[in-house]
């Protein structure tokens, strides 16, 4: 936000209704600005401060504010602004906010656009959600391949509103088959007679339209590219996704991921303004879930009653041993849960890793029982150190190979590899921990 940006001062403007200063102010701020100066505002000064806004400017600024500031100020404008409002958006904008509206909302402003904007507008739509077809716009440039630089550039002065952006020129046939890709640069430096076909270097990297978002977004960061096409199953160029949409769905996804690792899920529109009790059902009932995992650990150290009572040094230790066993398993689970989600490990890569991490987790197994060793003996003697140390190396095999492996699993099985969280893993190493920990001294120190 700029340096001369004062929130105290445009509240104060607003209050005394000095709508020409704020005017001023705002002509002086970025549309981001704008847009966190409308959030900051009491709710029923958002529509008069849009208003205040150049046409031009107020689809932008109105697409940066979050849904929940969106509806309720569609609701205040006349049918002639949300008109000119949505008519002057691009039309993944439209899109995506007609889908998060209620049913009678989304139709009664569908009605609102002219003809040939719904008919591509509900295009959109028709794709799955969360699909490339979804996040794309369908507002690109494209030339013929047989044109002269010349010609394309004299085509792109006259129809450059057609893209959202011309940095890159697409070459499609006359049927719309994507040929490839030129930068704008190579357009404006080369011969004037040369044709367009000869500036493709080689098959422009694309996503189908069915594709993942994810999967758009890993090609344009792979990839360094700023603008991906999207085609359709006959290699017909359908839209594009822009570097900056491919940048908001990196965020949710990321977002997306800790949050379900945090066993919440996802909290629309955020933390900020999420009500308590959309916090409150978010995060209930995983904790139930894991209130009955963990009877199961009250039922483990049951089982060794007998154990504990002979040597009761054995109580001591229990919690260093399992919490570490949960936090090796949290490691590995996270680690394993990012790679897949970044591209970087693929499931056929499952048994190399678990080789890996099969070595790494006993190195930090001995590691962490010798350090644990020594305060075994000192505590409950030489057996109950060994017993302790040899518990420790076992439990972080066990709870690193669980924190591995169940990522992979619930990606065999189709399931949001997230899923395996902190709190679940933990959970399910504190109980194989405890019998391992327990088996571990009942052999050592011979206790029935």
């Amino acid at each position: 936000m700029t340096d001369s940006f004062n929130p105290a001062h445009v509240l104060e403007q607003v209050q005394q209704q000095a709508w020409e200063a704020l005017k001023a102010t705002m002509s002086t701020l970025q549309n981001q600005d704008v847009a966190a100066l409308i959030q900051a505002l009491p709710a029923e000064e958002w529509v008069t401060v849009i208003r205040l806004l150049p046409s031009e400017r107020m689809p932008d600024v109105f697409f940066y504010l979050n849904p929940e500031q969106q509806a309720p100020i569609l609701a205040a404008l006349s049918d002639d602004e949300n008109t000119r409002l949505l008519t002057a958006s691009s039309y993944d904008d439209v899109a995506e906010l007609l889908e998060h509206l209620p049913a009678p909302e989304s139709t009664r402003l569908m009605a609102l656009l002219p003809r040939p904007r719904q008919r591509v507008v509900r295009g959109l739509l028709n794709y799955p959600p969360d699909s490339a077809g979804r996040l794309m716009t369908p507002e690109y440039v494209a030339v013929r391949p047989d044109w002269t630089l010349e010609t394309t550039l004299s085509w792109l002065r006259d129809n450059f509103a057609q893209g959202e952006t011309i940095n890159v020129v697409f070459v499609t046939e006359a049927d719309g088959h994507l040929l490839g890709a030129v930068k704008l640069k190579d357009i404006l430096f080369g011969p004037p007679r040369r044709r367009m076909d000869s500036l493709i270097k080689e098959a422009a990297i694309r996503v189908q339209a069915q594709a993942d978002q994810e999967e758009a977004a890993r090609l344009i960061r792979h990839y360094d590219l700023e603008v991906l096409p999207v085609v359709d199953e006959r290699e017909v160029l359908v839209g594009i996704i822009t570097v900056d949409d491919a940048l908001d769905v990196l965020e949710e996804e990321t977002t997306e991921d800790f949050l379900r690792m945090g066993s919440v899920g996802a909290i629309v529109p955020g933390l900020k303004d999420a009500a308590m009790s959309l916090l409150y059902r978010k995060r209930v009932g995983w904790l139930v879930i894991l209130v009955f995992v963990n009877v199961f650990s009250g039922a483990a150290i049951a089982v060794f009653e007998t154990a504990i009572e002979a040597v009761v040094a054995l109580v001591f230790f229990l919690p260093l041993v399992i919490a570490t066993g949960g936090n090796a398993g949290s490691q590995a689970s996270t680690l394993m849960v990012r790679s897949l989600a970044t591209g970087d490990v693929q499931l056929r890569d499952w048994l190399g890793l678990w080789g890996k991490e099969l070595i790494v987790s006993v190195a930090l197994g001995v590691t962490l029982g010798l350090a644990v060793w020594g305060a075994g003996i000192w505590l409950g003697g030489p057996d109950v150190g060994l017993a302790v140390a040899v518990a420790m190396v076992l439990v972080v095999i066990f709870g690193s190979m669980i924190g591995m492996l169940l990522p992979v699993i619930l990606t065999r099985l189709r399931l949001d590899p997230a899923t395996a969280s902190a709190p679940l893993i933990t959970s399910i190493a504190d109980v194989g921990g405890i019998l391992v920990y327990f088996s571990v001294a009942t052999a050592i120190l011979q206790l029935g």
